[in-house]
């Protein structure tokens, strides 16, 4: 007998991985993505190669590290030579539904210059069966929102805070809810769509990916969700004294801080200045991040909560991961485009409902993975093969209580920081560069961490006694030794997975074989 096919693939955006209870956080409480970690598994340490949306999510989609697939910034072209997740599971007869976005740049060769794909940065990636497409103008939510009564303009101002709310006096303004109420929400919005379309398809193998927007700004969140923490009891940012100490680190992060003084720059609708905002302030921005995190924490657990009634939870791979991370104001920075863990760390849960996974339930995995290792995990599951061009591997061993043989003993990530309409600034003029020269690239061990910037000042970081990225050693003769050997592994590192599709193939007498050495 054959037994069903259902694969889940859920992605949250800008979701920091310290943030789920079942990882230890001292305030957010995830009781669905902890009951799933229960019974899968949790990778304590699993980064996004890449940043920001766009990029991060060509790399989970291609298997492709940024060297390789080279989509840098949001709205750079996805060169259409590339396969991908949805294009890999087609082979398995399956039509591989998107509930969300990817951000995908069309590649504009072999399209006329007035093709609709080529105004736009947030297009389906190629493959995907859209069943709901929701960019950033939201369209479908919005008129929905509008059939049931709600009244506002447009994108500009469905985030508005609500008007007339009685703010508390220990609360900071970012506990001003939404507009609309919990039930009417983006991303309830996304869980009935989501929960819609599985019930008309219960019988039949699927593949779906379900995007949430939310914990991505603005910071705000419907009531019950926009007061679940009490600010006092969240933690500060990690930070220097003074943003001009904070800023000397580095030209890179200087620019950043600068930018964050743009009133808006971050999240819209916030009269508070993002740098110098007031303590309490403060605090209630990571608070009202942390509850909307808990919605869709909500909205995860309506999902498997329906897969459990209909019996296709015994069946079915959920994968449950984000894009990027969230600097959430450490360092007086916002966003996820900067050098630090915060920007790249990320949650990642993968539970198997194969018998052959009973030995990994629970567990906890602190080996480095990478979201490059997401689409080799689902295809291998699947009992599809992975394409050479994948620069990640399966992690299913994991899920069955072992540990890959030669697994990397470092997280890798690369950042394209070179200025265009979607980034926010414009690091050519800022520092002198040319825009092939806006780039980064990060080898990260158990202890050191090596920056290495194309045309700027390299970092280096000892996070066993500087776990917050405080201190940058690269400069010391001391640490001259470290330096060296953390460029070793960078350069090693690029040189094993540059361009490889073709490169384990050889013609000879017997037509084209495939020397590939496939690790286990």
């Amino acid at each position: 007998m054959v037994r069903p096919r259902k694969v889940l693939f859920i992605s949250a955006d800008q979701w920091r991985a310290e943030c789920l209870s079942a990882a230890g956080h001292s305030v957010v409480k995830t009781p669905h993505l902890d009951a799933l970690a229960a019974d899968g598994v949790l990778f304590r340490r699993h980064f996004s190669v890449t940043a920001p949306c766009g990029p991060a999510r060509t790399s989970m989609q291609t298997g492709l590290y940024l060297m390789n697939h080279r989509s840098g910034r949001n709205g750079t072209p996805l060169d259409a030579r590339h396969t991908n997740i949805a294009h890999e599971v087609r082979k398995a007869g399956m039509d591989p539904m998107l509930f969300g976005y990817t951000d995908t740049s069309a590649d504009p060769r072999g399209l006329h210059p007035q093709d609709p794909a080529l105004r736009s940065f947030e297009g389906p990636l190629p493959g995907y069966h859209v069943g709901l497409l929701f960019p950033e103008y939201m369209a479908d939510w919005m008129n929905d929102l509008r059939a049931k009564g709600y009244r506002f303009e447009g994108r500009h101002d469905v985030y508005q805070p609500r008007p007339g709310f009685d703010k508390p006096q220990d609360r900071g303004h970012r506990v001003i809810p939404t507009l609309f109420k919990a039930e009417d929400s983006d991303t309830n919005f996304m869980a009935d769509q989501v929960i819609t379309w599985l019930g008309d398809h219960r019988k039949d193998d699927w593949f779906m990916h379900c995007v949430f927007l939310r914990p991505h700004p603005p910071v705000i969140a419907p009531e019950p969700y926009n007061d679940l923490y009490d600010p006092a009891y969240v933690e500060l940012p990690r930070r220097k004294a003074t943003v001009e100490e904070e800023a000397r680190q580095h030209p890179h992060l200087a620019q950043w801080i600068e930018a964050f003084r743009r009133p808006n720059h971050y999240d819209e609708h916030n009269p508070n200045h993002l740098i110098d905002m007031p303590e309490l302030e403060l605090r209630q921005m990571r608070a009202c991040y942390y509850g909307m995190m808990n919605e869709v924490d909500d909205a995860v657990g309506r999902i498997v909560a329906h897969l459990k009634a209909t019996g296709e939870y015994d069946h079915t791979l959920i994968v449950f991961s984000c894009d990027h991370g969230e600097m959430g104001g450490d360092h007086y920075t916002w966003g996820k485009e900067l050098y630090f863990d915060q920007s790249f760390h990320i949650p990642l849960i993968v539970r198997d409902p194969h018998a052959a996974s009973d030995a990994g339930r629970g567990r906890q995995v602190e080996a480095f993975t990478e979201s490059v290792d997401l689409m080799p995990t689902m295809l291998d599951w699947l009992e599809l093969e992975t394409p050479a061009q994948c620069d990640g591997r399966s992690l299913l061993p994991f899920l069955r209580g072992e540990t890959p043989t030669r697994w990397r003993t470092e997280a890798h990530m690369e950042l394209d920081f070179r200025s265009g309409p979607y980034s926010g600034l414009d690091a050519e003029a800022a520092l002198g560069l040319l825009p092939d020269e806006c780039q980064l690239a990060i080898v990260r061990g158990e202890r050191w961490k090596y920056v290495f910037f194309a045309a700027l000042p390299p970092l280096l970081f000892d996070l066993r006694n500087d776990p917050f990225e405080m201190h940058d050693l690269a400069g010391d003769p001391a640490h001259r030794d470290v330096l060296l050997e953390m460029a070793h592994k960078m350069l090693t590192w690029r040189l094993v997975h540059q361009e490889h599709v073709l490169s384990n193939l050889h013609n000879g007498p017997n037509g084209v074989e495939d020397r590939r050495r496939v690790l286990r």
